[in-house]
């Protein structure tokens, strides 16, 4: 995709990234729905369809088109970012990881048409469509994607997955990077 001209500039500017400068450039950037309409595409089974709109060193631009299934718990790797909901509303899980034990669940924040929320580093959300509006989302992460650990919680299990991958446990071996068992603590307390 060939980003407008504003919006690549802002982009280019951006070298390693605040938190805050982060958010001020995906609102300058100010993309439609309908510009980024022609690059979405089916899910194919998946929570998410995900297109690369840019990237550098520094940061990643992706828009994402959901379907009506959930993502898996997953964390960013060592990036963090923004997420603008462009259309439809979000269900956000936040999760709590301590050491080698399964995520827990802490609360869910739902994110209408419009509205920035942040995904800090390691921390660990799930996302889904609430409702069939048609979830269209765009991110902003610094540095690009990389390591991202996704939760199994059913398998009591982790795994490192490759950068081509989604928010979803792999199902080809060569995008499983490292798998971790994980803890399943019956008495609520969390092993170290």
């Amino acid at each position: 995709m060939t980003l407008n001209p504003q919006a690549k500039n802002v982009l280019d500017s951006l070298i390693d990234p605040s938190k805050h400068e982060m958010k001020e450039a995906l609102a300058k950037i100010n993309m439609s729905l309908d510009e980024l309409k022609p690059h979405l595409q089916s899910s194919s089974g998946k929570p998410y369809y995900r297109k690369l709109l840019y990237k550098s060193e520094d940061v990643e631009l992706l828009v994402m088109n959901w379907s009506d299934l959930e993502c898996a718990p997953h964390d960013h790797g060592d990036s963090h970012g923004w997420i603008q909901v462009l259309n439809g509303t979000s269900v956000n899980s936040v999760y709590e990881v301590k050491g080698s034990s399964l995520p827990k669940e802490l609360f869910k924040e739902y994110h209408h048409q419009g509205k920035f929320f942040y995904a800090p580093q390691k921390g660990v959300h799930k996302m889904q469509a609430d409702g069939a509006k048609g979830l269209v989302t765009l991110h902003l992460y610094s540095p690009p994607i990389s390591g991202m650990r996704v939760y199994d919680l059913e398998k009591c299990a982790a795994c490192v997955v490759s950068d081509d991958c989604g928010a979803w446990w792999p199902e080809e071996q060569r995008q499983r990077i490292k798998e971790i068992q994980l803890i399943k603590q019956e008495d609520g307390s969390h092993a170290s």
